[in-house]
This record gives C-alpha cells, structure tokens and sequence, in this order.
C-alpha cells in the first residue's frame, strides 16, 4: 500500500503519522509544505504579489508552493490513499488534481473551522473528512477522532521527585490574560512554575512568573522542562474545542493537566484527579488539585490514543 501525507507540519507533529505507517510496512510519504521555501526574483515581483494578493487574491507563493506538491506526487506515482491536514492552506483547483493521484482521497482537520474555514472544500472533494473538533464533527457531519500521542511513553515518576509544578509553552494572543492570573497565583501559593511566552515583541504586561522568548522553542529544547513538571498547563484559544497535542504530551509524560479546554469532559479518559479544567473561578483549585495522587491510565484507554492506532482508524488499515 502507498500512501501519501500533505501538511503544512511547523512543529513535526505529522511527521509521525509517516512514521507509524512505515512501521507498520506500508510506503509512506510525507510532503511538508512548511519546508517550502519561495524567493522573489526580484523586488519589483515582490511588489507585483502585493497588489495581486490584494486586487485577484492570487498569491504567487502559494501558486509555486502548490506547483511543488505537484511535482513530489508525480514523482511518487498513484497513491492508494492521501491524506491533506490543513487543506483550507491549499486551493480547490490544486486538491481537485491531488485527488487524481489516488483512489481514495482524505483531509483531517486539527483545528477549528471557525478560526481556518474550508466551506470552499466541503463539497464532492473528498471521500472523508476528519476533525479534532466535537462541535465541527455534529455541525458538518464530519467524522470525529482526536489528535494523537506521537511521544513514547515516559516511565511514571512519583511527584515528590519531580522540580517543577506545571508547565507551559505559548505563543503571545489572546490566552495572556488568564496565563498571568494563574501565574500570579502559583507564585502566591508557593507553586513551581516553569512558564515561557514566545512572540515577536514582550508585553507590556506580562506577570514576573512568565519568562518572554522571541524564539519559539521546539520538543528538543523542552522535553527535559517537560519531563522535570509535576503537571502541564494547556490554555486554548477563543472558540477551539478540539483537543491539543499538550493533552496527549501529558498523557505519554504520565503527568496532570491543567487546561481551559472545557470539552476534555466529554473524552472517556477524563479523570478530575488528573485533570483541572480551568477558568477565572477554578484557579484556586489549583493548590488542592496539584496535592491529589496522579492516577495512570489503563493500558486499553492509553492505546487507543497512540498515533498507531489513529492511523489504523483514518487509514482503515
């Protein structure tokens, strides 16, 4: 079997969906657009793209970024199957002469509608559509499956000997507010927290509890801050539901989250000795959640999590 993964993959997290269909014995691809990098030829077709990205919409980037996916599955030949994340960063045109390259033709969407609409790609394109996001799954009869543990599991380690209380990670937007209240109160409550914002310029407000990086850090460089906490803290954006890959971080670290993330109710391993749902009111629950035992996950729960099997159920494999 030949298969073939399209994504704009930024943090490496579709990369293991290659992976764990390699294992498995099946030829698999992956095409990262992320990785496609287009010079202008000159400033002046700099300014050309401008005003055609603004009067036509036409952006010439995503016509040669397209030309190059193109290219890569002509190379590889008719795929059995090929599955698009992010399809909205894709035109009709250019999916219409994807799905020619193979029999069955699939897009997963992590990431709400809301905030990346794909209305334009809904109808007689594919032959599934996945997403990450319950409301989206009832709203558009899309077929529902979360994302996915691509981590190996970490051997459960007795708080006492972990450092650092919670964790987080994050890009500066609209979750800051929050992020400084919780970690104005660990400070208060004498919690270890372990707390980087990333983003082009500091804030100007910005609690003495979160340290600012303009460089984005990736698993490499975070993985042993990760390892070292107590519990992660997964603060989402305005109108996400689906679940983040910080859930699934936790669940193969064997560590407690904390996340805004309301909707992590309604997932069969939702447990409230491992997981605080947090908002302006639960923060101070904080304290007395941290202090209640973590409680491991069974190996049946765990296993239908893992990017193994979520590539047995969107490959029907």
């Amino acid at each position: 079997m030949k298969i073939t993964i399209i994504s704009f993959d930024y943090f490496d997290f579709d990369k293991n969906i290659m992976e764990a269909l390699q294992k498995k014995g099946i030829e698999a691809h992956h095409i990262d657009i992320s990785k496609f990098k287009y010079r202008y030829k000159s400033f002046g077709e700099k300014v050309k793209n401008f005003f055609s990205k603004l009067l036509l919409g036409t952006n010439v980037k995503r016509v040669h970024m397209e030309a190059f996916v193109l290219r890569e599955l002509e190379q590889w030949g008719r795929q059995d199957q090929i599955l698009v994340i992010r399809p909205d960063r894709i035109s009709r045109k250019t999916h219409e002469k994807i799905k020619g390259f193979t029999q069955k033709y699939i897009a997963y969407l992590y990431d709400s509608t809301n905030r990346f609409p794909v209305d334009h790609l809904l109808k007689g394109l594919y032959d599934t559509i996945y997403t990450f996001d319950i409301d989206d799954a009832d709203k558009y009869g899309f077929q529902f499956i979360s994302n996915y543990i691509y981590l190996d599991k970490k051997p459960l380690v007795p708080a006492s000997e972990l450092p650092t209380d919670i964790f987080m990670i994050a890009s500066i937007d609209e979750r800051l507010p929050l992020w400084n209240q919780v970690s104005a109160y660990c400070r208060e409550n004498g919690i270890q927290s372990d707390f980087i914002c990333v983003g082009k310029k500091k804030p100007v407000e910005l609690d003495v509890g979160i340290v600012y990086s303009k460089k984005n850090l990736f698993l490499e460089a975070i993985e042993n801050r990760m390892f070292q906490s107590k519990a992660f803290l997964d603060l989402i954006r305005t109108e996400q539901n689906g679940l983040s890959f910080r859930i699934f971080e936790a669940m193969a670290y064997q560590r407690k989250i904390i996340t805004s993330n309301a909707s992590v109710t309604r997932y069969p391993f939702y447990n409230p000795n491992n997981i605080l749902v947090l908002n302006e009111s639960t923060i101070s629950d904080i304290k007395a959640f941290m202090e209640r035992p973590f409680e491991p996950l069974t190996e049946e729960m765990y296993h239908h999590y893992t990017v193994s099997n979520w590539v047995d159920t969107v490959f029907e494999l």
